[in-house]
């Protein structure tokens, strides 16, 4: 009886993005599971299919030429693959080349890797672990650069659109909009309490990847005599940056303004890179969001644990408790100077999951008060003759971490 007394129960609940973390892990792996599943029935049996057709094929060339070894025919086919997969056979362009190194570079940087040029020697394959460490680097950080641009950018014209929608209604005055409201402005429809939608942005994005989208597939399908949609198939698998390599643009050895040709392919798989990569990290704040909603439905279960609780120091005039805890790493100074929720907070103190969802509206709400804050900074920006300028996105996401704010 004298150790249970000293023994407690007591209740703790997962910390909301460590309990976001295992929802979307759970979630990844239930959606690669269906994927899984739906594309074994949508080609297993192409597969077979394929399979016996080849078959079928060495079969029916060993019976017409019975002095033909099988083993000797296989090891030549695949020789014959790998000299045809390397450029050596047909009429394929030479892939080390200077335009076909510069593309090699092209889809290693983007981290496309079409896996049709690889290196084939020792020092080309060193030198490509140090060249595309600093160059998928100096991508990321491009389209991270591109995703603030762009962003900063719907955000200013979002504003503007709202601002001549509010002059339209007669809810603002002057010229950027701050003037007297009307008496039938409410607070929503403020200026100042405005911030521009996710979804907007995220459709705005949308439409620019289709738009460019298609017209690349309009200029790949008559020049590589593709199907229309092989060519779109093509450019979101370029675009996203997933690469197969099964459907790879300028690989012929002759082509009709081939100078020409090769800057536009250049030109749209940039654009679409950029597009589908800000397109992505718009959509995983709303992936955030859903997964946000299915926890506040969830509640995250409260897990019990019984432990036996260290002996507390006494209380006295010479050592309060406050400072007991502080010296103990339960508090900071903040905390003795300020003893509001806010404050104790921000200092670490662990708090419940529905207190934390009710005192944030996480993503949804940190993208808008970030488009807010882009379309603020654009506006005053423009009128000073600036360019746009923000942050939103993962590079604002590390300098925030890393305190590099004004990098």
């Amino acid at each position: 009886m004298a150790r249970n007394r000293h023994r407690k129960c007591c209740r703790f609940r997962l910390r909301e993005d460590n309990a976001r973390f295992v929802l979307l892990a759970v979630v990844m792996v239930f959606y690669m599971l269906c994927g899984a599943g739906m594309f074994m029935l949508l080609e297993r049996r192409n597969e077979e299919t394929e399979r016996a057709i080849y078959e079928g094929v060495i079969r029916d060339f060993l019976a017409h030429n019975p002095g033909v070894n099988r083993t000797d025919l296989e090891v030549l086919l695949k020789r014959h693959a790998q000299t045809d997969a390397a450029g050596f056979v047909g009429t394929k362009r030479p892939r080390w080349d200077f335009a076909g190194s510069f593309y090699f570079v092209g889809t290693v940087v983007s981290t496309i890797g079409f896996g049709m040029t690889t290196p084939q020697t020792v020092p080309g394959k060193i030198f490509l672990i140090f060249y595309g460490f600093f160059g998928c680097a100096g991508a990321i950080l491009f389209f991270n650069l591109f995703l603030e641009r762009i962003i900063t950018f719907l955000a200013y014209i979002l504003r503007a659109v709202h601002e001549q929608e509010l002059r339209r209604k007669g809810l603002t005055n002057g010229k950027h909009g701050k003037g007297r409201r009307g008496s039938q402005a409410s607070d929503d429809d403020s200026l100042d309490s405005w911030k521009p939608s996710v979804y907007w942005v995220m459709l705005i994005l949308v439409l620019g990847a289709v738009f460019v989208a298609l017209c690349a597939s309009a200029m790949y399908q008559p020049v590589e005599e593709w199907s229309y949609f092989d060519a779109i198939y093509f450019c979101f698998v370029t675009f996203a940056t997933i690469g197969f390599g099964d459907i790879v643009v300028s690989q012929k050895s002759n082509y009709d303004y081939v100078h020409l040709y090769r800057f536009g392919n250049f030109v749209f798989i940039v654009i679409g890179c950029c597009c589908i990569y800000s397109l992505f990290n718009v959509t995983s704040i709303v992936i955030k969001q859903i997964l946000n909603w299915i926890l506040r439905k969830l509640d995250v279960r409260q897990y019990r644990c019984c432990y036996r609780p260290k002996p507390r120091p006494r209380r006295n005039a010479i050592t309060p408790g406050h400072i007991n805890r502080q010296a103990k790493g339960a508090v900071t100074v903040s905390d003795v100077e300020n003893d509001s929720d806010s404050e104790r907070r921000n200092s670490g103190e662990m708090i419940s999951m529905r207190d934390f969802l009710q005192a944030n509206k996480i993503s949804l709400a940190m993208m808008q008060k970030q488009l807010w804050e882009t379309a603020q900074r654009g506006a005053i920006s423009s009128s000073n003759g600036g360019g746009f300028q923000g942050g939103v996105g993962p590079l604002a996401i590390l300098n925030k971490k890393l305190g590099q704010e004004d990098v």
